[in-house]
């Protein structure tokens, strides 16, 4: 077993305090030792400068080492020293401008993932920051209700191994509908970044790519398997699934209910009592769980419950431990009525969308959407400004599933397999949707606010970064 190391981070990597047991893949995940490092709240940024209408930050993207098992000091592309990287609260009608500095030896490209902008600000495959010290300064109106925004790279070809190394950070906003409701706020509202990965026996980060099979080691705010020490009231979590490739699907292990309030593009019209919620890459959840119903001194896991593949380690099915330490009073509330959805417009146009990807290799050559692998030279797909369109969405694979993520607007889930989507997770706003192999999902989306060309695409990030993207322009 590893042990708890008391090093800090430094600029230089420091040799491990214990070696772990490895395999051919590097280190074993199951001689990690669960549950010894503490998850840390990720930290929330503060503007540089404040305006009347405008919050100014910079951010730095840059190496650094970070204990993300225990007994390692491991490298790690941050925002601004953190890992993953920090907390970004803007508020509705109130404008952010970010200065982004990219440090590392490649290029990059901030995109702010689910959030109405420019198309100058939208962080495109082709839109880059040079390595070594280039700027760029993305403006975000915020011109949309809250919602449980991110950010990530999104340079072409490597957006996959950047986003792997940790380039990836939360950005919540808020508005005074979320805010006047009651719900847990403040140090009872705790984002989360829940991600896999694998380790060399070095305790290093271990990149191929499509390597879904081997990235065993779960981690929670930048560590593998943490605990959490909570009070015996209600709790919100936002958690994100910020993984390449792995869906989770998230219970707690008593298999007690939790209530779901939102997801990717904020709340839900009313709350949603259930025992587990899927979440694939890019996707995000919006919990509250009543830790008052257990006494003190109870340790409860997070797991992830979806059907792994045969021969898949149990690890992967423990997230992280809540562990309850203490009473404390709570006047929070989860209200019968969170707010009000738009109404559904009338679509004028329909189109239809397939996804495949080489399924007769290990290490697969292409990835298509409609029959053709991403070219930022070409547009896919021309959009009017102002319709609202159904997009009938198709994994065509046998084996792989996929998702899909649309740039530039929120879309609402119509149906999936056929069936009217009714309940849950997907009757609210969303930006990202999961599609299992040989599975259809009907969107409906409306084209506002700005025109510019935007991308579509699996926003698994391997299979993206093999080619499954393409582009629409809004006209």
């Amino acid at each position: 077993m590893l042990l708890l190391s008391a090093s800090p981070s430094s600029a230089a990597a420091p040799a491990p305090t214990t070696s772990g047991a490895t395999t051919a893949t590097g280190i074993d995940p199951g001689s990690i030792a669960k549950y010894v490092l503490k998850m840390p709240v990720l930290p929330h940024q503060r503007p540089r400068r404040v305006s009347f209408t405008t919050d100014y930050y910079r951010m730095t993207m840059a190496e650094a080492y970070k204990e993300v098992i225990p007994g390692f000091q491991t490298k790690v592309n941050t925002f601004n020293g953190s890992f993953p990287g920090p907390v970004i609260d803007a508020w509705s009608g109130r404008r952010v401008v970010i200065e982004q500095t990219n440090k590392l030896d490649v290029p990059t490209s901030v995109h702010l993932h689910g959030a109405h902008v420019p198309s100058s600000s939208d962080g495109g495959p082709m839109d880059l920051i040079a390595p070594g010290g280039g700027t760029k300064t993305y403006t975000y109106p915020n011109e949309q209700t809250h919602a449980n925004l991110w950010f990530h790279d999104h340079a072409h070809h490597i957006e996959s191994e950047t986003v792997y190394r940790g380039l990836t950070g939360t950005y919540i906003l808020r508005d005074q509908v979320e805010a006047r409701l009651g719900l847990p706020s403040g140090k009872y509202d705790i984002p989360i970044s829940v991600r896999d990965a694998r380790f060399d026996a070095d305790g290093q980060l271990h990149f191929e790519m499509d390597d879904f099979f081997n990235r065993q080691v779960v981690l929670a705010n930048g560590k593998a398997w943490p605990y959490f020490e909570v009070a015996a009231r209600k709790y919100r979590f936002r958690i994100y699934n910020t993984a390449n490739l792995r869906s989770f699907q998230f219970a707690l292990g008593d298999g007690s209910p939790f209530t779901l309030i939102g997801t990717d593009g904020g709340l839900l019209a009313e709350p949603y009592v259930t025992t587990s919620v899927l979440l694939s890459p890019g996707e995000r959840a919006d919990i509250v769980v009543d830790f008052s119903r257990y006494p003190v001194g109870t340790e409860l896991e997070l797991r992830n419950v979806i059907t792994q593949a045969p021969g898949t380690p149990p690890d992967v099915n423990q997230v992280l431990q809540f562990r309850v330490t203490r009473t404390e009073r709570d006047h929070s509330v989860v209200p019968a009525k969170l707010r009000t959805l738009p109404a559904l417009r009338p679509a004028t146009v329909e189109r239809s969308f397939s996804l495949l990807m080489d399924e007769s290799s290990q290490e697969p050559a292409w990835a298509y959407i409609n029959g053709k692998e991403y070219d930022p030279d070409r547009i896919d797909t021309t959009i009017d400004y102002g319709t609202t369109e159904i997009w009938t969405v198709t994994n065509d694979n046998k084996i792989a599933p996929h998702n899909f993520h649309i740039h530039l607007v929120m879309f609402r889930v119509l149906e999936r397999g056929g069936v009217p989507v009714t309940e849950g997770a997907e009757t609210g706003l969303k930006d990202t949707v999961f599609l299992r192999a040989g599975e259809t999902v009907k969107l409906q989306a409306t084209f506002t606010g700005y025109r510019g060309v935007y991308l579509y695409h699996c926003h698994l990030f391997d299979h993206a970064s093999m080619g499954m993207m393409a582009q629409m322009q809004v006209v």
